[in-house]
């Protein structure tokens, strides 16, 4: 397992991160005609939600 120690600030910039990446990534889900890349696209998701959640996000 990584640990990585963030103060206030850092922690909600990456949450902000994570979020329009998130954002980003629906989006492209949804416009990705190619099953096979919509597939990565989801585990990267997955990934995105993941952590969101392991910073104590749950996003709606």
């Amino acid at each position: 397992m990584f640990q990585l120690d963030l103060n206030s600030e850092e922690k909600d910039t990456l949450v902000s991160i994570l979020e329009s990446c998130l954002s980003d990534l629906r989006m492209e889900i949804a416009d990705t005609d190619s099953q096979d890349y919509r597939d990565v696209l989801k585990q990267r998701k997955g990934i995105l939600l993941k952590t969101l959640g392991a910073l104590g996000y749950s996003p709606g």
